[in-house]
């Protein structure tokens, strides 16, 4: 995990977030108080467990994106799931459980892509004299056990020298389109006859045992060399990683640093209005999330992983519920509660131009390809922002993603004509804005379906 301050933490957040300060500042707290508990002494440490936090606030003000961008700056494991979709089969919903399983498996792949770098130039080294081996093979004439002692060292010398030569021309790419024979092994595991609902209940490595059971397959495939060296090169860093270390590492990594964002954590509210039958799944559901916020072993096929130091952030719009609608025990669970506001007019313009990746300047990109260059005016960035305040207001309010739905509407001409128009710069100011815009936001009714 990168050791970062809480200021630091704010400062990368708010060149992509804009606003939501109160957010900010709570999950950069957090993910310190993280880095804090991994100098204390063991024993202490042990006491100490992770202060989780709930978002309150409307759809497409940043719960997500923030929780997002946290997770990429502090490089732990993450996971987005949605609290809804364990309603949505049998009585109590999918296994609450999986959701430490997905960290685990998130968790794997960030340590395997960190072994990958640290065994890449070795594998690397061996693909090369694989190649070799492939384009100057020991013949039999070369074999040491067929000759005399005298005549086996110069077949030997000889055959060094070829393969040298090879080395050079490899090298020096000279051999990239040159045709050799791979021998590549293959599996067909009987694990795929199982649906995934079903293997989510097993804890035991189905995959692992049927693959030591099935018998190797192998198949011949004619390659160039340029394709032979990634397929050799992905079986060489293969061999050369060790699976239970990696396993070992990813448990830890995940146990430590990791973080699940449950969203929609407001739909599992037994809330005033619902039926008795959705009320009993909703409260079930929380049942089976509260240990695992709580802390508890949960297996998985990699090992037993221990959620009691992991951070969840829960988000919700809480639009017919409120926070206390929660069991009591979940709710003592997240003492930390941040409210997120709805944005304004002023935050849609500084969404279209402040962050490093902002709407205009993706636009600008994509349509630079077709050698159109965009050029948005401050008036037409105003024009933008109005419109998307204004039909938020009077239709559903989705915050930002407002502003997609109108740049998509605002460009959609341009982006069909541009690979058949020459190239030219195209100035998007008020009147264009309110050209192409105005019939649909002045009737509210194409509002609600177009914007």
């Amino acid at each position: 995990m990168r050791e970062m301050t809480p200021r630091e933490v704010v400062a990368e957040l708010d060149a992509h977030i804009i606003g939501q300060d109160a957010a900010k500042r709570a999950v950069a707290i957090a993910i310190r108080n993280r880095w804090r508990w991994r100098q204390l002494d063991a024993v202490i440490r042990k006491e100490v467990t992770p202060k989780n936090i709930i978002m309150i606030g409307p759809t497409g003000v940043g719960k997500t994106e923030i929780t997002r961008r946290l997770a990429t700056l502090t490089g732990a494991p993450f996971i987005k799931i949605e609290a809804t979709k364990y309603t949505e089969v049998g009585y109590y919903g999918r296994d609450v459980e999986s959701m430490v399983r997905d960290l685990v498996e998130a968790s794997i792949k960030l340590v395997e892509t960190s072994k990958r770098i640290e065994v890449e130039e070795e594998a690397a080294r061996r693909v090369e004299d694989r190649l070799v081996d492939l384009m100057a093979p020991l013949t039999p004439e070369w074999d040491s056990a067929s000759t005399d002692e005298e005549n086996a060292d110069e077949s030997a010398e000889r055959h060094a020298r070829t393969q040298e030569k090879f080395r050079k021309k490899l090298r020096a790419g000279d051999l990239e389109e040159r045709v050799v024979e791979l021998q590549i092994e293959s599996r067909n595991s009987p694990v795929q006859m199982f649906s995934n609902m079903g293997m989510e209940q097993m804890d035991v490595d189905f995959q692992s045992m049927f693959e030591k059971i099935v018998p190797k397959q192998s198949q011949e495939r004619t390659v160039k060399v340029c394709d032979a060296r990634k397929i050799l090169l992905e079986q060489e860093i293969e061999n050369l990683l060790d699976k239970d270390a990696v396993n070992e590492e990813a448990i830890a990594l995940a146990e430590d640093t990791g973080i699940i964002f449950v969203d929609e954590i407001d739909k599992i509210c037994s809330g005033e209005g619902g039926s008795s039958q959705a009320d009993v799944s909703r409260q079930g559901v929380q049942r089976d999330l509260l240990p695992i916020v709580e802390g508890t072993n949960v297996q998985t096929r990699y090992g037993t992983v221990n959620t009691s130091h992991i951070l969840f952030i829960a988000a919700g719009a809480f639009h017919r519920s409120k926070p206390s609608d929660l069991m009591p025990e979940l709710q003592g669970r997240f003492p930390i509660r941040v409210e997120l506001t709805d944005l304004t007019r002023d935050d849609f313009i500084r969404i279209l131009t402040e962050p490093t990746s902002s709407l205009t300047k993706q636009y600008e990109a994509l349509l630079a390809t077709d050698n159109i260059k965009l050029q948005f005016t401050k008036d037409g960035l105003e024009s933008m922002a109005d419109i998307a305040y204004q039909v938020n207001q009077s239709t559903q309010n989705i915050g930002a993603r407002r502003l997609h739905t109108i740049m998509e509407r605002l460009l959609e001409e341009i982006s069909f004509e541009a690979p058949d128009m020459k190239k030219t710069t195209i100035k998007v100011d008020a009147t264009y804005v309110l050209d192409k815009l105005k019939e649909v936001v002045e009737n509210e009714d194409l509002s609600r379906f177009i914007l």
